[in-house]
């Protein structure tokens, strides 16, 4: 084929200019609405950091962050629905534990790559996680829980929020490593897991403080140890794992946000500055504190990135010691 000079001279206008127009999206984000996808239904811990995050967002971008929630396959139908949108900005997720920790860890057959599909942003939150009683189990600490079990085999039965959840690993992990003796009962979802704790139908189960701080409060459950670095503010005469030389438990859960894969960098260091500017904003900071979760650190992209991958592995480690596998 042969091109004459004028045909080669627009080509090569044509060529200079697609990078420059693509610099100038980058440079003008964002410039219309974002849909921000919870892979879940609403009313969880997940959509609710996503929707606090996203009315913050809104104001802080100058644009609306549109919750989309998009539930089913414990996550999986909306994490797919972002990792194969366009990777220009405008279609992120808010990421958890459950999608992006215990499903790959526990999952073969999972329909998207948590690692390879997503570009990490920051975390929103972390939320401290609580080992729970029903307030009529006649235990006040974990060495009297501990002491109880061991007395008392077969009585006591756990529940968790289904088969590979975070509550069923974190709950065998512990079952194994204070020895106790306790049966587990799977449920679809940890609301109905929490209907059962409060009947008693079901004696403990381990959750996030966020959603039960209201039942720790009026005394309906009981909360025996918490997952956080340090004691929490909320429940200040509660131990953490680590005092009970349990630390492998002491994991925080979290929420964030991610983009699909190949959005560009200067895209998402635009919105992890954003994340970063509201979570630096006293009212914001109260706002959390209100509702049970704690304003994580400063994690940068590939420090989130690296924490998800260290994850996936530890969690990989509960689920084939137990056997535990999804398909």
């Amino acid at each position: 084929m042969h091109f004459n000079r004028r045909e080669f001279a627009g080509l090569a206008a044509a060529a200079t200019l697609a990078p420059m127009a693509a610099a100038n999206a980058q440079a003008a984000y964002p410039s219309k609405p974002i849909t921000l996808v919870v892979p879940f239904t609403p009313g969880g811990s997940v959509d609710n950091s996503g929707r606090l995050m996203a009315d913050r967002l809104s104001r802080e971008l100058g644009v609306p962050v549109l919750v989309d929630n998009k539930g089913g396959a414990g996550g999986a139908m909306g994490s797919v629905y972002v990792a194969k949108a366009r990777p220009d900005g405008y279609t992120l997720i808010v990421t958890s534990q459950s999608t992006h920790v215990v499903n790959p860890a526990v999952n073969p057959n999972l329909p998207y790559d948590a690692v390879k599909d997503f570009a990490p942003i920051t975390l929103i939150d972390r939320l401290a996680n609580v080992l729970l009683v029903n307030a009529d189990l006649p235990v006040r600490s974990f060495a009297e829980l501990v002491k109880y079990a061991q007395a008392n085999p077969g009585k006591l039965n756990y529940a968790s929020a289904g088969t590979g959840s975070v509550s069923h690993l974190s709950m065998e992990l512990m079952k194994n490593q204070a020895k106790l003796p306790m049966t587990h009962i799977p449920y679809r979802g940890s609301g109905v897991a929490l209907s059962d704790l409060l009947a008693g139908q079901v004696q403990l189960t381990w959750n996030n403080l966020s959603s039960n701080l209201a039942n720790i409060r009026n005394g309906k459950l009981r909360a025996l140890a918490v997952a956080a670095p340090q004691r929490v503010s909320q429940l200040p005469d509660v131990p953490t794992f680590a005092e009970l030389k349990l630390p492998d438990l002491n994991l925080t859960s979290w929420t964030g946000l991610a983009a699909p894969a190949n959005t560009p960098a200067p895209i998402i260091e635009r919105l992890y500055q954003a994340t970063r500017k509201v979570l630096q904003d006293p009212a914001t900071r109260a706002t959390w504190v209100d509702k049970g979760m704690m304003v994580p650190e400063d994690v940068k992209p590939q420090a989130y990135q690296a924490e998800i991958i260290e994850r996936i592995k530890f969690y990989q480690r509960i689920a084939k010691a137990n056997n535990i596998v999804l398909e």
